[in-house]
């Protein structure tokens, strides 16, 4: 597949800054690397692209599993090869690594690792075949300069000053060209671009967009991640036996002629089965110690109530619900008419995405002799920071 884009990931970097003996793209940022989360955002971009990695020569395997393992299914669009002794060489290697159909080319430095897919598309987007492009904020804070006394000389306007971010996006032949011709190192891509005679526009930016280079911006980092510290599975497996007598209460919806399922409450084992997911998730024990069947206050009692309560009992635990799935397993109900309401119904509860699929046991077991039903639920919850 040939793309019309590349994007050149820099991560040849020592990031002496940081404090870290490893080179700062292979930091660990919440347990993921720098490197891989900014890859994240570049496979996040709608366009797909030709993904070049800069590497150290010390870690250009390591740097060839983050990126494969970032880019999915479309690993075969990543290359990886070794940086130089400045930025500026390094990019000259990804430039060197270009695959011939390529026009646009964005460089991007993987220190700015929670960058969006959105910003990349809006570089991608804005380059025309004359003119480069940045990202960029506004100066926010009052600009002082100094002079050799490192006294303040004077105010400076800031009225027309931006920070500027990756990536930046140019013209792949004017881009080739203004790199073979400088004479000498530039702070960033773009100013190499403006000297050899070529304008670049500016598109805005995002605030997420800063560049990791010391502890402060990790732990700012960190921080912006932060709704959750750690992410916590749990497993809930529930079975109940048909009962003609009763009615038929499943994933918290009534299905009229059809036979219920035997149990202290409602016997909703979908509903059921999501409640020892969450608490086995959260190290809470499971239903039978919560909502033993001995207490009369639960006889009959629709489940739906010991789903808000186990929900309760997650949270107040310092937990938020990401996603749950259930996988029913019988002969009956028919749940593909209803799937899209039981989802909904869940989902509300829940206040996350709730999946749900159904499937038979082809006759083999109880639930293939038609005498009951099981149901098996994964949740996935995360630790909220302190």
């Amino acid at each position: 597949m040939g793309f019309r884009v590349a994007v050149i990931v820099v991560a040849a970097g020592s990031g002496s800054r940081l404090g870290h003996s490893e080179p700062k793209a292979f930091v660990e940022l919440r347990g993921i690397t720098i490197l891989e989360r900014a890859l994240r955002g570049v496979f996040d971009a709608s366009e797909p692209a030709q993904v070049i990695v800069v590497a150290p020569e010390t870690r250009l395997a390591a740097a060839r599993h983050l990126a494969e393992h970032a880019a999915g299914a479309a690993s075969g669009s990543v290359t990886v090869v070794v940086g130089g002794g400045t930025r500026q060489a390094s990019v000259a290697a990804g430039l060197a690594a270009l695959a011939p159909e390529v026009e646009v080319v964005l460089v991007h430095d993987a220190a700015r690792a929670l960058t969006s897919g959105a910003l990349i598309d809006r570089v991608m987007r804005a380059v025309t075949p004359s003119t480069g492009v940045v990202p960029a904020l506004p100066v926010t804070d009052t600009i002082k300069r100094i002079d050799a006394r490192e006294f303040v000389a004077d105010t400076v306007d800031r009225q027309d000053l931006v920070h500027v971010q990756t990536p930046q996006g140019f013209p792949r032949a004017a881009l080739v060209a203004a790199y073979a011709s400088a004479d000498h190192d530039y702070t960033d891509d773009a100013a190499l671009f403006s000297a050899a005679g070529h304008p670049v526009a500016v598109v805005e930016g995002e605030a997420r967009g800063f560049k990791i280079t010391t502890p402060w911006d990790l732990h700012r980092a960190e921080n912006l991640l932060g709704v959750s510290s750690g992410f916590r599975t749990g497993v809930g497996l529930d079975v109940h036996a048909y009962d003609d007598g009763r009615p038929l209460w499943l994933g918290g919806l009534y299905w009229p002629d059809e036979a219920g399922l035997d149990g202290h409450s409602d016997g909703d084992a979908v509903i059921h089965a999501i409640c020892d997911a969450l608490l086995s998730a959260a190290g809470l024990g499971d239903m039978g110690a919560r909502f033993g069947s001995d207490e009369p206050r639960f006889a009959g009692a629709a489940s739906e109530v010991f789903l808000r309560e186990t929900l309760a009992l997650v949270v107040g635990s310092g937990f938020s619900v990401v996603n749950v799935a259930v996988q029913l397993v019988g002969n009956r109900p028919k749940l593909a008419g209803r799937r899209g309401e039981i989802e909904s119904k869940l989902g509300e509860i829940v206040g996350a995405p709730v999946s749900v699929a159904a499937t038979t046991s082809d006759g083999l077991g109880f639930t293939g002799r038609g005498e009951g039903v099981s149901a098996l639920a994964t949740a996935l919850i995360a630790k909220l920071s302190q």
